[in-house]
């Protein structure tokens, strides 16, 4: 395949049919011999490997004020919330916005805005670092000058 073909697929204005030689005709679909696939108990899960070392991150995106009972329970457990409140009426996202204010008050812990309608809730324990490139320059790879 051509490089201009290779970026016409690549950008999805042609079908890109070079994959098809990757795929084995030997492959027949169906074929079950009926053993179930087991995971070596030395595996960890990556979400109790997560949860075990707290670094879990929650999203929540209620489309009723009803949400606001996950959001609270994940918050009062330690575990930062995303909440995407897009899906809300304003009204019931108002008072989801009032009912974080109050929760993070009550434990302690720090609410940012990621963008409209969107807010991050960080326990006390939680440290935000900013993406601001200034704020984390170092003499490092990046310094060239």
């Amino acid at each position: 395949m051509g490089s201009v073909r290779k970026a016409s697929a690549w950008l999805g204005l042609v079908d890109d049919n070079d994959d098809e030689r990757y795929y084995d005709d030997d492959y027949t679909e169906g074929t079950d011999s009926g053993e179930a696939w087991v995971t070596d108990p030395r595996v960890k899960v990556a979400s109790d490997t997560a949860e075990d070392k707290g670094r879990r991150i929650a999203t929540v995106a209620p489309d009723s004020f009803r949400g606001a009972r996950a959001i609270g329970e994940l918050f009062r457990e330690g575990v930062p919330v995303i909440m995407n409140l897009t899906n809300m009426e304003p009204g019931d996202a108002k008072r989801v916005v009032d009912f974080a204010a109050g929760l993070i008050f009550g434990l302690r812990g720090s609410i940012d805005r990621i963008s409209t309608r969107v807010f991050l809730l960080s326990p006390s324990d939680t440290e935000i670092i900013s993406g601001d490139a200034s704020a984390h320059h170092s003499d490092g790879f990046f310094n060239q000058s």
